[in-house]
């Protein structure tokens, strides 16, 4: 199998760590050689955090060139539009619509661009975009937004879903599996 690539962007304090983790986890599970690279860049700030996920038979490295991504993975839109590059011609785009104000935002130095998926799909990008905030609150808490979407990843994916619910449970703590069970379903059925 040829090497697949996965980048995970957020902004700090997202859960986009955790994903990363229980995506490796789970793709170990399935016998592919996997790479993960964090990037945390100024995350205690609300800044970008970053993560490659690598898969296939033989992996050398865990970073993901310019226009070599098969999927985008985005906790946060304009986190989507400032990857954009990352994303290989014919991959896929897994977002959150949710917005957080940058600082040159908060400051009011710039606006915050509108229409970004829209614009995203005016260049022919294939984007499955959706309000995770949302389902994340009802599964009772908004802090699952990581793991809504890696329910709708897992649309992508020909993975049993037991093998996604072995990765929860390995991975996220006892008191909060069955809410984050509950995430994944919610992300999984859009």
């Amino acid at each position: 199998m040829d090497t697949k690539n996965i980048i995970i962007v957020g902004v700090g304090g997202q859960g986009s760590l955790l994903a990363s983790k229980i995506l490796g986890h789970l793709l170990t599970a399935q016998n592919y050689d996997v790479k993960v690279s964090e990037v945390h860049g100024m995350s205690q700030r609300g800044g970008s955090v970053i993560t490659y996920v690598r898969f296939g038979d033989k992996v050398y490295s865990p970073f993901v060139d310019k226009g070599q991504a098969d999927f985008i993975v985005s906790f946060e839109i304009l986190e989507t539009a400032r990857w954009l590059p990352y994303l290989k011609i014919g991959g896929q785009i897994v977002t959150n619509t949710q917005q957080i104000d940058p600082m040159p935002v908060i400051t009011g130095a710039a606006a915050y661009p509108e229409n970004l998926v829209e614009k995203i799909k005016s260049k022919g990008i294939k984007i499955d975009a959706m309000d995770c905030l949302t389902l994340a609150k009802q599964a009772g808490s908004p802090k699952a937004v990581n793991i809504v979407l890696l329910g709708r990843l897992s649309h992508y994916f020909d993975i049993d879903e037991s093998a996604w619910q072995k990765s929860l449970e390995a991975n996220v703590p006892p008191k909060f599996l069955e809410l984050n069970k509950k995430a994944f379903e919610l992300g999984k059925k859009i």
